[in-house]
């Protein structure tokens, strides 16, 4: 049997969320076209170790209503392991707190957004230096794409190559090795999926003076960046 894919699972949704859409881990899994038996999901925020980068395949770090910013003992522990999963060449794929952590396990800068809290589908734009890369090479100069945060990055780590921005993110897809990547959205969430969470958490979005309901309307299908996690493993999962 292969090594498994790893799901290092950060934080999740809640209870009434998940019910009917699955957890984060759940929902990667399903983006990425894998079977329960083809990974192993670490709960690290709930004091879960974690075992050998060399153990796994492929690594995928997701969400979290945690803040990196906090610098929880497990966080600052999955950092560490973040860095010496990196000395062994690990393929790794973060999103939005995954990203953010990466971001701050390699030297980079995390914090509150200054355009303020994300939310719903917005349009991510591609850099120039997109179009021959391996893995991001497919996208257009701009796509639609999920994104709930609060938290984004602030200064990119020295040696990672910045490949795409949003309205409110000039951040958002990070390039930090051959083999390692991050994004500030979510590839993994369904429109349904979206749009349930704005409409559990309108009053909490209305205190940011953010209209969740009117955001519904626009949430839409995202087959290009739901499609970077099937080929992040084609492209760099070991063998």
């Amino acid at each position: 049997m292969p090594a498994p894919v790893l799901i290092i699972q950060t934080g999740d949704s809640n209870q009434t969320l998940r019910s009917s859409y699955g957890g984060y881990a759940q929902q990667i899994r399903c983006a990425a076209g894998l079977c329960d038996s083809d990974i192993q999901t670490i709960t690290v925020y709930e004091g879960e170790e974690l075992g050998s980068p060399e153990s796994y395949r492929a690594v995928f770090i997701t969400g979290s209503p945690a803040m990196v910013t906090d610098k929880e003992d497990w966080s600052e522990r999955t950092a560490e392991w973040i860095r010496d999963a990196a000395r062994q060449d690990t393929p790794m794929f973060g999103i939005c707190y995954g990203h953010q952590l990466l971001t701050y396990a390699f030297g980079g800068e995390v914090g509150y957004n200054p355009a303020g809290r994300a939310a719903g589908t917005m349009h991510v734009e591609t850099f120039d230096c997109c179009r021959k890369d391996e893995l991001l090479g497919v996208l257009p100069e701009q796509f639609p794409a999920h994104m709930l945060h609060m938290q984004s990055v602030l200064r990119p780590p020295k040696d990672a190559i910045v490949m795409a921005r949003s309205p409110m993110d000039p951040h958002h897809v990070i390039k930090h090795k051959h083999n390692v990547y991050s994004t500030q959205f979510h590839p993994e969430f369904s429109p349904a999926f979206v749009r349930a969470h704005l409409n559990y958490y309108a009053e909490v979005y209305r205190g940011c003076g953010i209209d969740a309901r009117a955001l519904c309307d626009k949430v839409s299908e995202t087959p290009q960046s739901t499609g970077l996690l099937r080929r992040f493993l084609e492209l760099y999962a070991r063998h």
